[in-house]
C-alpha cells in the first residue's frame, strides 16, 4: 500500500511538472521562462504531496464533520450578511464585513465540528454508515472485557446478539499494553490483542471500529459512557468502577462477572455431584475437591479416593468469604472412579 501512494506520489508531481513545460508553450511570452514554469510546476506537485501527508489519518468521520461545519458557518454568515444591519452604508465597508464574517463563522463551524465529531452520529447515526440495519442492539467494548477473554467463548455461544462497537482509542491503549516493558502487563495486552482476532474469526459476530479518540487516557472511561450514551448502546466491561459510572450516567452496562455469578449452579442439600479429589481435609478421612466456579467441596469418608473422580451427595453448604463451602459424604467406593 505504502509502495503504491509513493509511485502515485511521484506520477502526481511529474504530472505538474509536464503540464507546467506545456503550458509555455500556450503562452508565448513564457518562453524564455520554461525552467521557472517547470520549477513552479514541481513546486504545486510538492505541496499538495506535503499537504496529502499532513492530513494521514483524518478519517471519513472528520471529512463529514468538516463539510457539515463549513456547511452551517457558510449559512450562518449568509444569514448575517443578508440582515438589514448591513443593507445600507459605504459598499466597501460593507463588503469587508461580509468578508470577515464568512471567514469567522466557517472556521468557527469547522472547528466546532471537528471538536465534537463524536457528537456528530446524533446527526447522522453512526449506525447509518454500515450496511446493515439501523434497529440492530449496540454493545461498546472496553478494554478490561477485551483483556479478560470470556467475551469471545460467550460469542461463540450466541447468547450475545449485538453488535460489538470497539473504540479505536480502546485499540490504541490494547496495542499500548501489549508493548509495554512489564511482563504481566504485557501478556495481558496480548492475550487482549488475541482476544479481538478470535472475535474477528467468529462468522456470526458483526465487530465494528469506531473512529475516536481522547486528549488524555484518563478520560478513556468518560468517553466509554459517553459512546454507549450517544448511541444508544450498552456498556460491556469487568470494571465495577466503570459499570458504576455507567449507571450513574443511564447507560445499561453488561458485566461478565455478574453474567459469571448467575450461571452459577444453586446448590441444595440432598443433591449429587461429581468432582475429583486434590487433597486431604483438615479432619480425619475427610478429602478436598473444587467445583468450576472455586467452590470448595468436602467429602467425608474420600481420603482414599484422592487422585480419583468420585459422586457424592450434598449435606450442608456454609457461605465463606471465597465462595461456597460444601460439604458432601462419599456416596460409595462403586461409585469412585479412575
Amino acid at each position: 500500500m505504502n509502495k503504491t501512494l509513493l509511485i502515485i506520489r511521484v506520477c502526481f508531481i511529474l504530472l505538474c511538472m509536464v503540464a507546467s513545460w506545456l503550458l509555455c508553450f500556450t503562452v508565448k511570452e513564457w518562453d524564455a521562462h520554461l525552467g521557472l514554469a517547470v520549477f513552479i510546476g514541481f513546486s504545486i506537485g510538492v505541496l499538495v504531496v506535503l499537504v496529502d501527508l499532513f492530513l494521514k489519518g483524518f478519517s471519513l468521520r472528520g471529512l463529514t464533520a468538516v463539510s457539515f461545519g463549513l456547511g452551517m458557518g457558510s449559512l450562518i454568515a449568509w444569514l448575517l450578511s443578508t440582515s438589514p444591519l448591513l443593507k445600507q452604508g459605504d459598499p466597501q465597508i460593507i463588503f469587508l464585513v461580509q468578508m470577515t464574517l464568512f471567514l469567522v463563522c466557517t472556521y468557527l463551524g469547522t472547528v466546532i465540528a471537528l471538536r465534537g465529531k463524536d457528537e456528530f452520529n446524533l446527526v447522522i447515526p453512526y449506525v447509518r454508515f454500515v450496511p446493515h440495519e439501523v434497529d440492530v442492539p449496540l454493545v461498546v467494548v472496553d478494554t478490561s472485557a477485551l483483556i479478560d477473554g470470556r467475551i469471545a467463548k460467550v460469542c461463540e455461544t450466541q447468547f450475545l446478539g449485538a453488535a460489538l462497537i470497539i473504540p479505536s482509542f480502546i485499540l490504541a491503549e490494547l496495542q499500548s499494553i501489549a508493548d509495554s516493558q512489564d511482563p504481566v502487563k504485557q501478556a495481558r495486552g496480548r492475550r487482549g490483542l488475541q482476544v479481538l482476532n478470535d472475535l474477528r474469526a467468529i462468522k456470526r459476530i458483526d465487530i465494528r471500529i469506531h473512529q475516536s479518540d481522547v486528549a488524555r487516557r484518563q478520560d478513556i472511561e468518560a468517553k466509554l459512557v459517553f459512546l454507549a450514551q450517544s448511541m444508544h448502546a450498552k456498556l460491556l466491561t469487568t470494571d465495577t468502577n466503570l459499570a458504576k459510572m455507567a449507571q450513574f450516567q443511564g447507560v445499561p452496562w453488561l458485566n461478565l462477572h455478574a453474567l459469571e455469578v448467575a450461571l452459577r449452579p444453586t446448590l441444595v442439600i440432598g443433591e449429587s455431584l461429581s468432582l475429583d479429589l486434590v487433597k486431604i481435609g483438615k479432619e480425619e478421612g475427610q478429602a478436598l475437591g473444587y467445583l468450576p466456579d472455586g467452590s470448595m467441596v468436602v467429602v467425608n469418608n474420600g481420603r482414599l479416593f484422592i487422585g480419583k473422580r468420585v459422586t457424592a451427595e450434598i449435606i450442608g453448604v456454609l457461605p465463606s468469604g471465597g465462595g461456597k463451602m460444601i460439604f458432601a459424604n462419599l456416596l460409595g467406593e462403586a461409585d469412585a472412579t479412575a
